[in-house]
């Protein structure tokens, strides 16, 4: 975001960005599976093109691997990135060339929709958009832009699932507090009542440290219970993560913001704090402000956004290539040269939405030092299950479930699909879908080694898990596996400080390098397009 572009006054002739290789998820058929899945041909890169002139490459996802792993489970979106920054780019007059080096045989990254020939939809990666704040009022101003807004499907604040969300502790399901009886009476799995634990962290002082963990933080404004059980699930169902190892600073920066800026939590939340800059909502924002909105999809699955971009993006005269797996980078006078399996490409400046350690691992050496903090930001794998089953089999109506890591460090959660995105279910009979997310930052501890797993053992632990939380007897009719290899980033203490290092030393180096994506600052859909539009505007600026 803040990279300088090396060019001559006047405007940028070419821009690239990268994203990187996105192989298919691992799946098998089991009982009555449907096998069938997204599955595109590959595509390369011509290297008779005429690409040798100077631009801004964009490099939207990973290096070329052995096998890579398809898209995520949860609200991380690494492609997404670099087709936001191209979409911000080639607005401008300033730019007159925007090329994408996208990796895999298809643009979106972890947004993957698997549609069924049937009308079902599943969801491989992010299921629902929030449209709150500046930056989802900048991804619902976007939609707009695409021509999109007949294809939303909202889900109200009202709505069950809006309301209803559980926590599966102590081998019972429990719904989570909410309303004024939630917060003046204790609720089980809480043994305590959650309006004096409110009252009084408006009087604990702030923390000595400019980081903490989640765990820490939580304990030590709240209650070690509050942190144990709710803050525990909250960090594996968003980030797959450990809440005593994620920095409250990255991975909540509200939270940060709320205790430094105001001292306490609740006042941070009552009168508000200073961040990102606000988004002016455009139409289709204020509507979804209106009717009170808590989320959105699209009708044909979150995928429709990222190929509307490509669709946007080709109109505009942007070069976008599948296949273009990136083996190397390295700096030339004018820029970059990007060596790709199909032959080198000259670059101005590169907008990179790799992952951290995917971009460290392809940096020449005179990067050295980038490239040890790049690689200081982890990922995890995460198991994504998707079960559909005959009936409607649920004993609760809701968004889902989460587990704290002490109840099974295997099971992250289920999310009940059909609930607030039925439109998403086939059309024939009165089924239920549902998601089973399993292992992250606890996979090789409970499943081994990612690349030697068995589909068959992750098929029957979401099956199981299905039947002991809520109680279904009968057999998925259809079901889904796929296996996301290092899928989510973890912002472990520290990382927001390793991110300014990261963007100081391209600045003092002068380096003609933007860093968009999932790996520096949110893993949600909508953080991720925001990168690419920061991005884009500080290089414009340049």
């Amino acid at each position: 975001m803040d990279g300088q572009a090396q060019c001559a006054p006047g405007p940028v002739r070419v821009l690239a960005v990268v994203s990187g290789s996105c192989g298919d998820p691992i799946r098998e058929s089991p009982a009555p599976v449907d096998p069938r899945g997204p599955r595109c041909p590959r595509t390369h890169l011509d290297p008779r093109d005429p690409l040798d002139s100077p631009f801004l490459c964009v490099l939207p996802y990973r290096p070329l691997r052995d096998q890579d792993p398809g898209p995520p489970s949860s609200s991380s979106s690494w492609g997404i990135g670099g087709l936001s920054a191209a979409f911000y780019l080639s607005r401008s007059a300033q730019v007159s060339k925007v090329v994408v080096l996208e990796g895999s045989a298809r643009v979106g990254g972890w947004l993957w929709s698997n549609r069924r020939p049937d009308g079902a939809v599943f969801e491989l990666g992010p299921r629902g958009v929030r449209p709150v704040g500046p930056t989802g009022r900048n991804t619902l101003n976007m939609v707009e832009e695409l021509g999109l807004e007949s294809e939303v499907l909202p889900v109200s604040q009202d709505h069950v699932a809006s309301q209803k969300r559980f926590l599966f502790v102590r081998g019972q399901l429990w719904e989570m507090p909410r309303g004024l009886s939630g917060l003046l009476r204790p609720t089980p799995p809480f043994s305590r009542a959650l309006l004096p634990l409110l009252l009084s962290e408006v009087f604990v002082s702030r923390a000595e440290d400019q980081d903490e963990t989640l765990h820490s933080f939580v304990s030590r404004r709240f209650s070690s219970e509050l942190a144990d059980i709710a803050v525990s699930s909250l960090c594996r169902g968003v980030f797959a993560g450990d809440s005593r190892k994620l920095s409250v600073r990255a991975c909540f920066p509200d939270l940060h913001r709320a205790e430094s800026q105001r001292g306490s939590v609740v006042l941070g939340m009552l009168l508000g704090t200073v961040g990102r800059p606000d988004v002016a909502p455009g139409p289709l924002a204020l509507r979804a402000q209106r009717e009170r909105w808590a989320q959105w999809s699209l009708r044909s699955g979150l995928e429709s956004l990222p190929e509307a971009l490509k669709l946007q993006l080709q109109s505009r005269g942007v070069e976008l290539h599948t296949g273009a797996q990136v083996r190397g980078l390295q700096r030339t006078d004018s820029g970059w040269t990007v060596q790709t399996e199909s032959g080198p490409i000259s670059a101005d400046h590169i907008v990179s939405a790799l992952p951290a350690q995917a971009l460290g691992s392809v940096l020449p050496s005179s990067c050295s030092a980038l490239a040890s903090l790049l690689e200081q930001v982890s990922c995890v794998t995460v198991a994504v299950v998707s079960l559909e089953y005959s009936s409607a089999v649920l004993p609760v109506q809701g968004f889902g479930h989460l587990l704290p890591a002490s109840e099974d460090p295997a099971v992250l959660g289920v999310v009940y699909d059909s609930v607030f995105f039925p439109q998403h279910n086939s059309p024939e009979g009165d089924s239920t879908r549902l998601t089973v997310m399993m292992g992250g930052a606890w996979f090789q501890q409970v499943f081994g080694d990612p690349d030697h797993v068995s589909t068959d053992l992750l098929l029957s632990r979401a099956v199981s898990a299905v039947t002991t939380h809520l109680g279904v007897k009968q057999l998925p009719v259809w079901s889904n596996v796929a296996l996301h290899r290092d899928c989510i980033p973890q912002y472990y203490l520290g990382h927001a400080q390793r991110v300014e290092l990261m963007r100081s030393w391209i600045r003092d180096a002068d380096l003609p390098l933007s860093l968009v994506g999932s790996s520096y600052d949110g893993v949600s859909v909508n953080d991720v397009i925001f990168s690419g539009r920061t991005a884009a505007e500080s290089l414009l600026q340049t």
